[in-house]
């Protein structure tokens, strides 16, 4: 049985999942980190980290999850923190409804099932913080990412309202949304380009090819791009503040693109958006 804070963290094979669960072990929390290659999993563990199968595609496989955290921590679960995540790129009308249930099944409907299966063990216990890695792209819309920006835009609108129903219940959410954050998002992001988008046959099939050679190079070459730590960073203080904010921006462009979204017309912001994709 765990002794320490307990923290789920999904979506841990690289980025910003591998590096918060092994900040927050050095910090002395109790570590469960999941990811789904067999090879990543046995890397999680070598590091000392309680480390499970998970694909939120599989509602078994989230129901095998919390089975076997619950069974380890006794029954109580402090922290959960919604990470796992991946993009289909590809414009609106070149998405295949196959593809887009797939991202909203991995993005949205299998974090909405884990999510419900804990807030439960934290209203046992009274107390209780759930985290979701959002985006800056869940508060604004870009060109190209359609299938992403949907589900993630589903995230904050549906999660924003769970942070109200449970307001009073010692429970806190937050969203957490990063700009442009150096990771291996990118090289995931053109397998699903390859797997679902019939690039040639496409009216923008010059865009795609574009698209494609940034994506292969390891995508933005932004001189704002942060590391994973930029991410811990606020996640701690979602974690820890007695009072955390419902909203985490991280990076430049995030708060930039935040700021425009408050200030310029709808008109102006969606022509300096289409300007950047």
């Amino acid at each position: 049985m765990a002794s320490s804070r307990t923290i789920l963290i999904t979506g841990c094979s690289s980025g910003i999942g591998a590096h918060c669960a092994r900040a927050l072990k050095s910090d002395g929390w109790t570590v469960f980190a999941t990811a789904r290659q067999a090879s990543d999993i046995a890397a999680l563990k070598a590091d000392g980290l309680s480390a499970h199968y998970l694909d939120y595609r599989e509602p078994d496989s989230i129901a095998a999850l919390v089975e076997a955290v619950l069974a380890e921590t006794g029954g109580t679960l402090d922290a959960l923190f919604n990470n796992g995540a991946y993009a289909l790129p590809g414009a609106v009308e070149d998405l295949p409804l196959a593809g887009l249930r797939e991202q909203f099944d991995a993005n949205f409907f299998g974090w909405h099932d884990l999510t419900r299966r804990i807030v439960p063990v934290m209203r046992r216990q009274a107390h209780g913080r759930i985290v979701h890695c959002s985006s800056i792209l869940g508060l604004v819309p870009m060109k190209w990412r359609g299938a992403y920006v949907a589900s993630k835009f589903a995230v904050e609108g549906l999660m924003l309202v769970q942070r109200m129903e449970l307001e009073g219940s010692s429970i806190h959410v937050s969203l957490i949304e990063p700009g442009p954050i150096a990771s291996r998002f990118t090289f995931n992001a053109l397998k699903q380009i390859e797997k679902h988008i019939d690039v040639e046959n496409s009216v923008h099939r010059d865009a795609y090819r574009r698209q494609i050679a940034r994506l292969a190079g390891g995508g933005s070459k932004s001189r704002f791009k942060l590391g994973p730590d930029a991410v811990y960073a606020v996640l701690r203080d979602a974690l820890e503040n007695p009072r955390p904010q419902p909203h985490y921006l991280v990076t430049r462009p995030a708060k930039i693109t935040d700021f425009a979204r408050r200030f310029l017309s709808r008109r102006a912001l969606y022509r300096m958006l289409a300007s950047q994709s």
